[in-house]
């Protein structure tokens, strides 16, 4: 079991950048994938971004491949997104998700592969 919490979301430009973190409490966080998806009003969620138990692989939605960076701390048990040129499109609520895994190379691809949930944070891109 583990718990999250987001935070970093705000009111950005076009062009601009965020950065959000997922701050997890509880043991073992090293034995869960973890990722960020995002959900706009009317829109079917995305799974945006997934990291492996150590961080050695990483999946990118092809939307925001190439602009987001996702990454891990064990030691620190934190997650982070690093949303670079940000566009209209990325407004969203974001959340962390995690997912107890054996594996040592699980990223995830969908969010129902994740069973634990933060609470969320609003990304609003303005044109």
């Amino acid at each position: 079991q583990v718990q999250l919490v987001e935070s970093g979301g705000g009111l950005v430009q076009a062009g601009g950048s965020l950065r959000l973190s997922c701050a997890a409490s509880g043991r073992t966080f090293s034995n869960y994938a973890m990722g960020w998806i995002r959900q706009a009003p009317g829109k079917e969620r995305e799974f945006v971004a997934g990291i492996s138990r150590s961080g050695s692989s990483l999946y990118y939605a092809g939307s925001v491949k190439g602009r987001f960076t996702i990454s891990r701390d064990n030691a620190k048990k934190t997650v982070d997104l690093q949303m670079n040129s940000l566009k209209p499109e990325d407004t969203a609520v974001y959340y962390c998700g995690a997912r107890f895994t054996s594996s040592f190379t699980y990223a995830g691809t969908v969010p129902s592969e994740h069973n634990y949930w933060g609470q969320g944070t609003q990304v609003t891109v303005s044109s």
